[in-house]
């Protein structure tokens, strides 16, 4: 299995553009541009929560600068917020049975599989929660903000409920239990 780094060097970017590469809940995403990424002043006071979302939205405008055609932040709906979400799937940890996968519904697989790695529904909404804040104080009004948009959240609310009836952790907790998240 070829390793992140190798992965990067081994993507189609075109010679002119720098590669940058981010954290995103603790992952590295890389992305692309032509134009140098503008710099971030150091915050060596902020907090952890601060400075991570200061990362997640400078990884954002870098995303609509690297989306052809180019995105303004202006211009920037709830699809293309879906669209990044999407995207940064390809850099996930966690392991996300389909229905086909004879180990779907089963809380602990007895093997592998070839299930797709996905970004953990609580990493996603972590990531648009600081998202949204930040568009706000980066100058967006509250009733544009695109990480607010009715479809962003109903598809954290699909991905919530597809990853638990991937592993149907109902059926690891003793009856009795509520299940987790709140879902029935």
């Amino acid at each position: 299995m070829a390793s992140f780094t190798e992965l990067v060097e081994n993507s189609n970017h075109h010679p002119q553009e720098k590669i940058n590469i981010e954290t995103v809940n603790n992952i590295e995403i890389t992305s692309s541009s032509s134009s140098a990424a503008a710099p971030a002043a150091p915050a060596s006071s902020s907090s952890r929560y601060e400075n991570q979302k200061r990362r997640d939205w400078n990884t954002f405008g870098q995303y609509l600068r690297n989306h052809r055609p180019p995105l303004t932040l202006s211009r920037c709906s709830g699809a293309h917020v879906l669209e990044f979400l999407r995207y940064l799937d390809q850099f996930g940890k966690t392991k996300v049975h389909t229905p086909m996968c004879p180990f779907y519904g089963h809380p602990n697989p007895p093997a592998p599989c070839p299930c797709p790695l996905k970004q953990a529904w609580g990493s996603l909404d972590a990531l648009v929660g600081r998202l949204r804040a930040a568009y706000e104080e980066n100058g967006g009004k509250p009733e544009t903000n695109p990480f607010g948009a009715r479809a962003v959240r109903l598809y954290l609310r699909e991905v919530k409920v597809y990853y638990h009836l991937s592993y149907d952790y109902s059926a690891a907790l003793p009856s009795g239990r509520a299940k987790p998240w709140g879902l029935i």
